[in-house]
């Protein structure tokens, strides 16, 4: 029986994982900041990623690398409306916005969005109230403390345990006040507020949160994890590793990868899926 993932007027099946496509509209994001800021550059980005294979593209206003200062919610949504707009208008898959900012996500859901991706994990009552307000597909990613300050001595007792259950609650939460179950995916939150250790532990235990019951997406493209595995500075030199957490993220229960390489990454799950015997 297919999984589905429902998302405003989209059901994604997610029992094939589903690529989505990261789309930074800011100046300052750990890889790629600057290159996309205009409305123009975002747009023909977005056109080539639906093209390259993205099941969806992720729209992010507000760059939350480690220690990045918070934006101003109205500077933020000058930034993601107007290529949400455009992107929900004319491309014909479901965009995301990524966001932890209720006034942000209620502006993308009035200009098209389809997914709220809250890297803060609903904690804020008021993403919670946008939320009930309507159909997106939700998000719900694990943070320990803030950007500014994640990265600062993270410390766990079992980091699995301890995300998972954080995960599990604030899905039932959601549930609990309305939420139907399939609007909810979960997020354990490579690289913010894990060590290197606590984000290859994620990784090897991933089926842990697939048997919480609800989607799972990962995003660890280009990130510092990889950077020091591969003793690679430069984020866009990461493309490797990217590509062998994707790959071992997709075989161990994750229905979303989120990435910046989508090409790359569409084929290497396109080669794995004809090896395991998915039609093409």
């Amino acid at each position: 029986m297919n999984q589905v993932w429902r998302c405003g007027r989209f059901e994604l099946d997610v029992s094939r994982t589903l690529v989505m496509g990261v789309l930074n509209v800011t100046p300052d994001s750990f890889s790629d900041g600057g290159e996309f800021d205009d409305p123009l550059s975002a747009l023909e980005h977005g056109r080539q990623m639906v093209a390259d294979g993205a099941a969806i593209i992720d729209v992010g206003g507000e760059s939350t690398r480690p220690g990045s200062d918070e934006v101003l919610p109205a500077e933020e949504v000058t930034r993601v409306r107007p290529v949400v707009a455009a992107l929900a208008r004319d491309y014909g898959v479901p965009v995301s916005v990524d966001t932890r900012h209720a006034s942000v996500a209620r502006a993308a859901i009035e200009a098209g969005a389809s997914i709220i991706n809250d890297v803060s994990g609903f904690r804020d009552p008021r993403m919670v109230r946008v939320a009930l307000e309507c159909e997106a597909g939700l998000v719900i990613m694990h943070m320990l403390g803030e950007p500014k300050t994640m990265q600062a001595e993270p410390r766990y007792a079992d980091v699995v345990g301890e995300v998972g259950e954080y995960l599990a609650g604030r899905a039932q939460e959601l549930e609990a006040l309305g939420v139907a179950r399939q609007r909810i995916c979960i997020d354990p939150g490579i690289g913010f507020g894990k060590t290197l250790e606590h984000n290859l532990e994620l990784l090897r235990r991933l089926p842990e949160f697939a048997a919480l019951g609800y989607p799972v997406l990962v995003g660890a493209s280009r990130k510092s994890l990889i950077g020091m595995l591969l003793a690679e500075p430069d984020p866009k030199r990461r493309l490797e590793g990217s590509l062998a957490i994707a790959m071992w993220a997709a075989s161990h229960g994750a229905a979303v990868i989120r990435v910046h390489d989508v090409y790359e990454t569409a084929r290497v799950l396109r080669t794995w899926g004809a090896i395991e015997g998915e039609s093409a």
